[in-house]
């Protein structure tokens, strides 16, 4: 068989036939999965500040329950999850909707934590159940869509990172205000349970819609070890430089996240409610275009050049460093809200077109795997270390900065952003050679 991709037209194109609509479905699906993913993920930020308050915590103790207590677990079991995730016979919606039904129930069991080592645990909980979603829903997209339209494709469901993040800060900061952070993480976890059945009765998995003649011949081509996979995925010189500079983009993402947060509550006396709903609206929407204009610019000028997939993230996050540090500089809120909307929409215009030419430069059977290895550097380093060391670097200030330590440390964070615009810069010269067609 010959058939192109349900989505060979594109995201928006309207639907040929039942296996086009499924796609539609199929991808709207995962992208609201991927808003709660985040969601509950990221709203500890906007409640850091509460939460330290009532609980006693230090800045250090916060970023540890931001990132390591996360991202350490979620790392650990990407993998393993991933190649399980990649076997002919395994179903990855039902993979997916179990990994949602795990994290939402412990978001909301957060909620219950009466001290550090109880929240500790709840947010360990949520590391492993989200573990199982994101190289799953990778491996179904790129299984879905023509390569030409990936980049677009995961940029799609990779607006599950600033959608969730914003709702995240509203939901979180005005719930918050009105009935206290625990009511904020048991509210938004429980839908999650109902969105899991949700997916398990109507997305389907596309394995199962192949004919018996193309099953058969897939499932013997899925003969593919760990360690054959590895090898394969490292011999990509370009994954390796997209692994890198992914990896130090989500470190400075995650720790910026929670810390210009804190910024603008600490240095300029915003309020949760008034911090949450203006990041959200702000910086929140200029994430989202950011997201979905990386994926569109990565597809448009990549079908001319390959090179030009990575273009602008490598050439607009080296940009943007300036003024991202302006923004953090200047002493009016609005002011530093304003400049910091074009770094926003700049640092995360990565997304689709590294993940997109991560599931192209391995082979069908090794995706998930690939995208787990990503997942594993982005969280093992960004999320697992970004809050962190920035929460470690800004007790390590104090005595110098006093309330501004935290702006100290975001000063610094905008320039390293020069460090991941080299590495896309480093594959996109890669990319006409390693990329594969299918």
């Amino acid at each position: 068989m010959n058939e192109k991709p349900a989505l060979a037209q594109g995201i928006g194109a309207p639907p040929t036939d039942g296996v086009a609509a499924h796609t539609r479905t199929m991808l709207w699906l995962l992208l609201i999965v991927y808003i709660f993913n985040f969601l509950d993920r990221q709203i500890v930020n906007i409640l850091a500040e509460p939460i330290k308050r009532d609980l006693g915590l230090s800045d250090t103790e916060l970023g540890l329950l931001a990132g390591p207590a996360f991202a350490v677990f979620y790392a650990l079991l990407g993998i393993p999850i991933a190649r399980y995730a990649d076997k002919d016979g395994t179903n990855r919606v039902r993979l997916i909707a179990l990994s949602l039904a795990i994290w939402s129930a412990m978001t909301a069991v957060c909620g219950l934590a009466q001290n550090f080592v109880q929240l500790l645990l709840a947010r360990i909980g949520v590391g492993i159940g989200e573990a199982g979603c994101t190289p799953a829903a990778h491996s179904l997209i790129a299984d879905s869509v023509a390569p030409e339209k990936r980049s677009s494709a995961i940029a799609f469901y990779g607006l599950g990172v600033p959608v969730g993040s914003l709702l995240g800060l509203i939901i979180g900061g005005v719930v918050n205000d009105l009935y206290g952070w625990r009511a904020a993480l048991m509210l938004v976890g429980a839908p999650g349970l109902l969105l899991a059945l949700v997916v398990l009765f109507v997305m389907r998995e596309p394995r199962h819609l192949r004919p018996a003649e193309t099953a058969a011949t897939a499932h013997t081509a899925a003969a593919l070890s760990t360690r054959e996979a590895l090898r394969e995925i490292f011999a990509s010189r370009a994954f390796v430089y997209i692994l890198i500079a992914a990896s130090v983009t989500a470190f400075l993402g995650y720790g910026k996240g929670l810390w210009t947060i804190s910024f603008f509550i600490r240095s300029h006396g915003l309020s949760t409610t008034e911090a949450g709903l203006s990041m959200a609206v702000v910086l929140g929407l200029a994430a989202a275009l950011g997201t979905w204009l990386g994926g569109k610019l990565a597809d448009k000028y990549g079908a001319r050049d390959k090179r030009h997939i990575l273009t602008f993230p490598a050439f607009g996050m080296a940009i943007v460093a300036p003024v991202l540090f302006l923004g953090y500089y200047m002493e009016h809120w609005l002011v530093a809200m304003a400049l910091l909307v074009v770094p926003s929409i700049v640092n995360n215009a990565y997304y689709g077109p590294a993940y997109g030419c991560v599931q192209g430069l391995v082979q069908p059977r090794a995706r998930a795997v690939a995208a787990s290895i990503m997942l594993f550097g982005q969280n093992l380093i960004g999320l697992g270390l970004g809050p962190f060391l920035f929460g470690v670097m800004s007790d390590a200030l104090q005595p110098v900065a006093g309330q501004e330590s935290v702006r100290w440390v975001l000063y610094g964070a905008a320039w390293l952003g020069l460090i991941p615009a080299f590495f896309f810069w480093r594959a996109s010269l890669r990319l006409n050679a390693e990329l594969k067609s299918g």
